[in-house]
């Protein structure tokens, strides 16, 4: 499957049974697949792929990230945007690598892929990396156990 960064994708149950991290938002919900995951190539491997929840209860997350900025702040890990005409948050703080492998089908509205914008994208991109940069210096705001995850990404793409 072509990946296109900035679009929408739901994943395959196997990935979620390959990895097994209690921290991954699971993949359906009442037989339907939610979430479904923005994609952000990796900066230093191409087949890799950051997936980003989106979740459309933005009144719970406006809260935490209320929360987080009267403690820190600043609050780079869920971000509020509109996406598919509708505001959403996207959690960062959720985020995994992936490869197109484990990925099942773009999300379609009316049959025709969303794509987010790109101001957002941008927005999205910078603090995805921000956050990832943090996990490098033993700053954890990542759920997942993404360095387990990147590995086994990693060894998959070399069979």
């Amino acid at each position: 499957m072509e990946v296109i960064q900035g679009y929408s994708y739901h994943i395959k149950n196997e990935f979620f049974d390959l990895i097994n991290d209690k921290f991954l938002m699971s993949n359906k919900e009442n037989e339907n697949y939610r979430p479904h995951f923005l994609a952000i190539q990796d900066s230093k491997n191409k087949d890799l792929y950051w997936m980003i929840p989106i979740s459309s209860q933005v009144e719970k997350y406006k809260k935490i990230i209320e929360k987080k900025m009267e403690r820190y702040g600043k609050c780079n890990t869920i971000i509020i945007g509109k996406f598919a005409g509708k505001e959403n948050a996207f959690l960062i703080q959720n985020a995994f690598p992936i490869i197109s492998k484990y990925l099942d089908h773009v999300h379609k509205i009316e049959n025709k892929p969303i794509m987010v914008h790109s101001k957002l994208e941008r927005t999205l991109i910078v603090n995805l990396r921000e956050v990832l940069a943090m996990y490098g210096q033993g700053i954890h705001l990542i759920f997942p156990d993404i360095i387990a995850i990147r590995k086994k990404m990693e060894d998959e793409l070399k069979k």
